[in-house]
């Protein structure tokens, strides 16, 4: 046994507060007396009394402040589609049953990174690069 190889024990035990006396935390349980930190929780961004930081800025103000709530494209390169068997019809559900993308991802778009190398039949959104390798490939873009 070497003392190098022991597991390191520096995980202290949660703070029990007002378990009685024999505890040590007790009464106050390790906050002191009186004033404001003793009492009850204050707000997030509590300014003792003056108005808050984010009541003294302006309002966000111009182009942009409403934007899309569309989540964003997830971006494929076209050089993963390699995988596929040849013919594969590629949709959102095709690309999650090869793992392709997570279960969440609702928008995707194929870029042109890469080469393809199987003839497939895309269904999904892609870049103008990725279309024209694609169709080079012996295969369709429909989308």
């Amino acid at each position: 046994m070497n003392l190098s190889h022991l597991p390191s024990l520096t995980r202290r035990p949660k703070k029990r507060i007002g378990r009685g006396h024999g505890s040590g935390k007790n009464k106050t349980s390790g906050r002191g007396t009186k004033g404001q930190k003793a009492r009850g929780s204050m707000p997030r961004g509590f300014e003792g009394g003056q108005s808050p930081l984010v009541k003294r800025l302006p309002y966000l103000r111009g182009k942009g402040r409403n934007g899309s709530q569309k989540p964003k494209a997830f971006p494929i390169a076209i050089e993963k589609l390699n995988g596929l068997p040849k013919g594969t019809v590629v949709t959102l559900e095709t690309l999650r049953k090869y793992h392709m993308i997570d279960a969440g991802v609702s928008r995707v778009k194929l870029l042109g990174a890469g080469e393809v190398t199987v003839a497939l039949t895309v269904k999904v959104p892609c870049s103008a690069s990725a279309r024209e390798a694609i169709t080079k490939a012996g295969g369709t873009a429909e989308s």
